[in-house]
């Protein structure tokens, strides 16, 4: 009688040599931008130890000091217009971060992903550390950190034009909303180990909380170098399906059956060549030629508003949080995290959604339209109970940042494999660059502006976030219309009439 195979082992074989490889790389790039997005975040949790209400601080007796109010702050943070200083050393970070991520995807495309990825997370170790120096060298000088967030800006432009890049050769469109909506939750899972290893050392000494997220990401940048894959066809592993046989068969019906405009509107008279005369170019694609792609300017507009409002709740809230609610330093960045721990449901739920419906653009616009007024309802009623902070941080997180996930991932892959590309595989990082690029000024508007717009209350900064929402839904009016007139012809196709 033949033994059988062990229940572990019957799993482990279940799956094909493609499905370990896929996994991995989705695991190892998962790793690769938490590491990113955690360095990213402790100067939003060390901003309320820089400056603290020192009346609420217990004095040292042998401690020598001029001022009562400030002697517990950090200089020069600790001068009235602190919060315009914080503002410059975000903005130092995100203005160096936008700028560099439009040349980042020109290099994404020319360089070897492993090594670009390998050298951005290790530099980007070295200067999140520097600003923890700061502390133990006794730093006050506010050059010194504005410097060093401009220089770790520039480097962190290497990782999300890279990553996205590569799980877009490695994933097809099939599932790739719900596949790219689990993997983006890397991006709150960064943010809230990044809260609370920051949390951990803010009260004692705040340096720390910067340089163990910096030695942590240029640990995974080693990672990359030994073990990252670029593609699939470097271990000999099957290439994935980026277009549908479905999805071509109706493209190339709507070319041949179609009026001209309705053709042009479409973006489908180049898709409409037959499958044997696509070519694979080797050449990257060009700046003006990622532009060209239909849907990449709206996408782009529409993340540079949505982004500004995730930024925004990135850089504030934990400050938000402390000056409304009145929790300490530590208390308001843990309970900042539940903003992300929402993030990663809206994310997963977008990808879901679009999947299933095919919309991308109204997917979005739902969920933007959702976030305003509850964004309105948070500020108003919010703090009222620690049971409404906690249900509406959840819900604004959800709604913030499910469609910022979703452009950012699986939206950028599905447009940098688009028909019109006629074959290149080389537009990826390049499209993925212009959108997220796009959307990082509007990152680096949103905190300067909530620098400057706080003072005057927190009313007006919720006021300028609700704005920016409807904004960044009004650039996706056009890409909804189309998607509806999508999904009516399709309708009478499906009951079995036959388009004339």
């Amino acid at each position: 009688m033949k033994t059988p195979l062990a229940p572990g082992i019957r799993l482990v074989t279940s799956f094909s040599r493609d499905s370990w490889y896929r996994g991995f790389i989705l695991t190892l790039t998962f790793l690769f931008y938490t590491a990113y997005h955690l360095s990213r975040k402790p100067i939003s949790i060390v901003k309320s130890e820089l400056h603290r209400n020192c009346s609420s601080v217990i004095r040292p007796a042998d401690l020598n000091f001029t001022n009562n109010a400030t002697w517990c702050d950090w200089a020069p943070f600790d001068q009235s217009n602190y919060q315009t200083l914080f503002g410059v050393l975000d903005n130092s970070f995100l203005v160096a971060y936008a700028i560099g991520m439009f040349f980042s995807g020109i290099f994404g495309e020319r360089v070897p992903l492993r090594y670009y990825l390998s050298f951005g997370m290790l530099m980007s170790g070295v200067f999140t550390c520097l600003f923890g120096l700061g502390f133990y060298l006794n730093i006050h000088s506010l050059w010194y950190y504005s410097v060093v967030q401009v220089l770790n800006g520039l480097m962190q432009t290497t990782g999300w034009p890279a990553v996205v890049a590569c799980i877009g050769n490695w994933f097809g469109k099939g599932k790739r909303g719900f596949i790219m909506g689990v993997w983006n939750s890397h991006t709150s899972v960064g943010n809230i180990l990044g809260s609370l290893i920051a949390g951990a050392f803010v009260s004692s000494a705040w340096g720390l909380s910067f340089i163990v997220p910096g030695l942590i990401i240029a640990s995974t940048g080693i990672l990359c170098f030994f073990f990252l894959v670029e593609k699939p066809e470097h271990i000999n592993c099957t290439p994935p399906q980026h277009h549908s046989e479905k999805e071509s068969d109706e493209t190339e019906s709507l070319a041949t059956n179609s009026s001209p405009v309705d053709r042009a509107a479409y973006g489908s008279i180049s898709a409409a060549e037959p499958a044997e005369v696509v070519e694979q170019h080797t050449e990257a694609i060009s700046f003006s030629g990622a532009l060209s792609i239909p849907g990449v300017v709206e996408f782009s507009l529409c993340l540079l508003f949505a982004k500004l409002v995730s930024y925004t709740f990135l850089y504030w809230l934990p400050l938000y949080i402390s000056n409304v609610a009145h929790f300490d330093a530590k208390a308001a960045g843990d309970m900042s995290t539940l903003f992300d721990v929402g993030g990663i449901v809206g994310g997963i739920t977008a990808g879901l959604v679009s999947d299933y419906t095919g919309g991308r653009a109204t997917t979005c616009c739902v969920m933007l339209l959702t976030a305003a007024p509850m964004l309105f309802l948070y500020n108003y009623i919010g703090q009222r109970s620690l049971a409404t902070t906690i249900g509406m941080l959840l819900l604004c997180g959800g709604l913030v940042n499910g469609p910022y996930a979703l452009i950012t991932t699986a939206v950028s892959a599905d447009l940098g494999t688009h028909e019109s590309l006629r074959g290149n595989s080389r537009a990826l990082s390049t499209v993925t660059a212009i959108i997220d690029g796009t959307g990082s000024v509007g990152a680096a508007v949103g905190p300067l502006l909530a620098g400057l717009i706080s003072p005057t209350g927190w009313n007006h900064v919720f006021y300028m976030l609700i704005t920016s929402d409807l904004l960044a839904c009004l650039f996706l009016s056009r890409l909804v219309y189309k998607e509806a007139l999508g999904w009516c012809r399709r309708v009478p196709r499906a009951r079995g009439f036959k388009e004339i």
